[in-house]
């Protein structure tokens, strides 16, 4: 190993204890719900899930848990509570999740990292990881992706073991 990789894994030290610096553009969440399995995305137009309670409400549980959980990475407000839902069970139910994270599994993502110097643009789908930046581009590796490998942690699978 190089100083370069250290210098570069110390920096996704750092950019994983400062959340938010990361914000998330879009993102793809399968999720394991106490009866089904569903799908959470965030992309331009806002939050979707695949759930009942999500087509009827707006709302749901699953998305209420992933913005507790990545609440400094999302830069946006929450979705509100919707006439004739459940509010109380489905709170509870959120804050169980997010104390769950075996329940999430992170498909794909697109995140800005903003940086001191410049703003960088990661994603990650089909188990690969891409990153604008020129480290990346010669090492298939940098500071950013090791950084969602750790703030992901146990939530994503990658083609490739990413250096910790």
């Amino acid at each position: 190993m190089d100083y370069g990789m250290i210098g570069k894994i110390e920096k996704a030290k750092w950019y994983a204890a400062e959340p938010e610096r990361i914000t998330f553009r879009s993102l793809t969440i399968d999720f394991k719900g106490d009866n089904n399995n569903y799908v959470v995305t965030l992309g331009p137009d806002g939050w979707d899930c695949t759930c009942p309670g999500f087509r009827a409400h707006g709302i749901c549980p699953h998305v209420m848990s992933i913005e507790k959980m990545f609440k400094p990475m999302l830069k946006r407000s929450p979705l509100p509570y919707a006439p004739g839902q459940n509010v109380v069970s489905d709170v509870e139910k959120a804050y169980r999740y997010a104390e769950e994270p075996d329940r999430i599994h992170v498909t794909a993502f697109d995140v800005a990292f903003h940086g001191d110097n410049d703003e960088h643009y990661t994603s990650f789908s089909d188990t690969v990881f891409h990153c604008n930046c020129s480290f990346f581009a010669t090492r298939g590796v940098c500071s950013h992706t090791m950084a969602m490998e750790r703030v992901l942690k146990g939530m994503i699978t990658t083609a490739s073991p990413q250096v910790e």
